[in-house]
């Protein structure tokens, strides 16, 4: 039987920490499945999801979080039966949505409170702030992979993101996500 650790680690950025992790993960027997993981102002942090024996768990767990100079939260999960490695949220059709305007605050709140409402599950999430090309303004740029609950109609989402696309002052885009 297997068991899977979900990680989450922050540490001061420099080369070779993807290395150190994976080096401790191989040599706990774990196997590195999936992970996201980016520099951020100086900062890396990293979210992944390592299956191992569940007689190697522990040790391996204790092991990472052993590390020196890391910040790492060590969480036990099950795999899914299907051995995949997304949460278990019923099966509909997934989404891809992308958005790009104008950066201000509260923007992610907005988009998110849309999805709540309808029960979305936000199954990846990428967001990016950068410097418009012509105008220099702060611009807000958002991809995200939308799973929707059995029964919501695509169109019905589609329309009350669009609906609040002139509010928020966005260019906004759903369409099925590529299988």
């Amino acid at each position: 039987m297997s068991t899977h650790l979900v990680l989450t680690v922050i540490a001061a950025d420099r080369p070779g920490l993807v290395s150190q992790l994976s080096d401790t993960i191989t040599a706990g027997g774990g196997n590195w499945l999936d992970a996201r993981m980016a520099s951020l102002a100086g900062q890396f942090a990293g979210v992944l999801l390592v299956g191992v024996a569940d007689e190697r768990a522990d040790a391996l767990a204790a092991a990472l979080q052993a590390l020196p100079g890391l910040r790492l939260v060590v969480e036990k999960s099950s795999p899914l039966p299907s051995g995949g490695g997304a949460a278990a949220v019923p099966a509909g059709l997934v989404l891809r949505l992308e958005l790009l305007g104008q950066d201000r605050p509260g923007i992610v709140r907005d988009i998110s409170r849309v999805l709540a409402e309808r029960q979305v599950s936000i199954t990846e999430f990428e967001t990016e702030r950068s410097s418009g090309s012509f105008s220099g303004e702060a611009m807000f740029k958002a991809r995200a992979l939308l799973q929707l609950p059995p029964g919501l109609d695509p169109f019905d989402l589609r329309q009350a993101l669009e609906s609040q696309a002139n509010e928020w002052m966005v260019d906004l885009g759903v369409a099925p996500a590529a299988a």
